[in-house]
């Protein structure tokens, strides 16, 4: 069964889609996180993914008393990523009820900080984020909210903390956030051809119910759904059955 994460985005206390991570293209969708996420919860949803993106451009948690909110008045299993780069703040989310944590930026530049945020919270409590960009020569990892190439490959992050017991990866097309133009799959079964096993939650494009028929057909363990539901491609009831039923 494909797990589904409807994905909460906030800049400035609003949820907000951007365009490619784009801070210069934004979608406002409302000023009333906690309303969404329970409204999610009386859908049928078990999952909410939480990107800071405040917190993802500076560096730090911006928005950690707004998500705590949210947390603490909703009934879902919460992944929050953006801002996350200290021992600290990830100990702090895992403290005020969030049940993982996403860190990219910090585990590629800052490796023995991420083995040891591991080791002190538990690899469960982890999510590795892998950003990346297409082009005709591959996959390039990019970090700092998507404005930095990584000296990094993917498949090398992948490796590096997956060695420490951490089995849970998003992975996002860049090119595709927020387009509506399909997940990449090409993408996603060279993941998985490379790391059979892993739990990989696909980031990126999914406009339709076929698309996430086709993310569980290989193999993807979640999908994380924004622009979509916001822009009523599909209801979060019609997507909870899709990946229920496939």
């Amino acid at each position: 069964m494909l797990n589904l994460y409807p994905a909460i985005d906030l800049l400035r206390g609003r949820i907000v889609r951007l365009r490619q991570g784009r801070f210069d293209q934004v979608t406002e969708y409302g000023d009333n996180p906690v309303a969404v996420a329970q409204s999610y919860a009386a859908a049928g949803a078990t999952f909410l993914h939480i990107v800071d993106l405040d917190g993802s451009r500076d560096g730090a948690a911006i928005q950690a008393d707004l998500i705590r909110d949210i947390v603490r008045n909703s009934e879902l299993s919460v992944q929050v990523g953006g801002g996350i780069r200290t021992i600290e703040t990830a100990a702090a989310y895992i403290e005020s009820g969030v049940s993982r944590v996403v860190i990219g930026s910090l585990a590629a530049h800052a490796p023995e900080q991420a083995s040891e945020l591991i080791r002190l919270l538990g690899p469960e409590r982890v999510t590795l984020a892998v950003d990346v960009r297409s082009s005709q020569s591959g996959f390039a990892l990019a970090v700092q909210g998507w404005t930095e190439a990584a000296s990094v490959s993917p498949w090398r992050l992948i490796e590096s903390i997956t060695e420490l017991g951490v089995d849970h990866i998003l992975c996002t097309d860049i090119g595709r956030d927020g387009e509506l133009t399909g997940p990449n799959l090409d993408l996603y079964r060279e993941l998985l051809t490379r790391f059979p096993g892993l739990k990989l939650l696909a980031s990126g494009g999914v406009a339709s119910l076929d698309d996430l028929r086709r993310l569980a057909k290989i193999g993807a363990s979640g999908a994380i759904v924004g622009k979509a539901l916001y822009s009523g491609e599909f209801s979060l009831e019609e997507a909870l059955r899709c990946c229920a039923n496939g």
